[in-house]
C-alpha cells in the first residue's frame, strides 16, 4: 500500500550507473538469484561485456552445495541459460561487503538484508525496479511452492529485469538484450 501511494520510496530506487560488481539475494538460492545471475552473466556475455562485470549469487537461507530447483533449470532452459553447474552458495558478510549493489527478489528478502546488515542499506535494491507493469516496485514471488508454470513467469520477470538494468548500465548493450526477449517472448 506504501509503494502505491509512493510513501515508500525506497522499492524505487535505481541502481547506480557505475555499479560493476552485483549480489543476487533470495531465500535459498536454487531459484531466482541462481536465475538472475545466469541471465546477466549471458548478456554480458553477448554485449562483449563480462570482463567489466563481477557478479554474485547467494540464499540468506541456502543450503550449501544444493543443486538449482529442477523448475528453475527447465525455465532457464527455456530462455537459452543453463544451471546445470549452479550450487547453492549461503550469503556471507564478505559477499555483503565486496558487492556495490546488493538485488533482493521480495520484501522479507530485502527487510532481513537491511536487519543484518544496516551498514550496507545505501546498496541494498529491489531487483523490481527493474521491472514493467503491474509488478515494477513489486516483488518477484518465490516460485518454490508454485509449479513449473509460476517459475517460468518468475524467469520471464527476471529476464525483464536483467535486460533492464543491463540497458540502464550499458545502453548499447540494449540491442543484444531486446532482441533476446523478443525472440524468447
Amino acid at each position: 500500500l506504501f509503494d502505491l501511494l509512493g510513501i515508500r520510496g525506497s522499492n524505487r530506487r535505481p541502481v547506480p550507473a557505475s555499479g560493476r560488481s552485483f549480489l543476487f539475494v533470495c531465500f535459498g538460492n536454487i531459484m531466482r538469484s541462481a536465475m538472475a545471475e545466469s541471465l546477466m552473466k549471458q548478456g554480458l556475455i553477448e554485449a562483449g561485456l563480462e570482463d567489466q562485470v563481477r557478479l554474485m549469487s547467494a540464499g540468506l537461507h541456502a543450503s550449501a552445495g544444493r543443486e538449482a530447483h529442477p523448475w528453475a533449470q527447465q525455465a532457464s532452459a527455456d530462455l537459452g541459460i543453463s544451471l546445470a553447474e549452479h550450487r547453492a552458495r549461503p550469503l556471507t558478510a564478505e559477499m555483503v561487503q565486496q558487492a556495490d549493489c546488493i538485488l533482493a527478489m521480495d520484501f522479507q528478502n530485502k527487510a532481513e538484508l537491511l536487519a543484518v546488515y544496516p551498514e550496507s542499506q545505501d546498496k541494498i535494491y529491489m531487483l523490481s525496479v527493474f521491472g514493467e507493469g503491474f509488478w515494477q516496485y513489486r516483488e518477484i514471488a518465490d516460485p518454490y511452492l508454485g509449479n513449473l508454470e509460476s517459475t517460468r513467469f518468475c524467469s520471464r520477470q527476471l529476464q525483464t529485469c536483467i535486460r533492464n538494468l543491463m540497458i540502464s548500465l550499458f545502453p548499447s548493450s540494449g540491442r543484444f538484450m531486446k532482441q533476446k526477449v523478443a525472440t524468447k517472448a
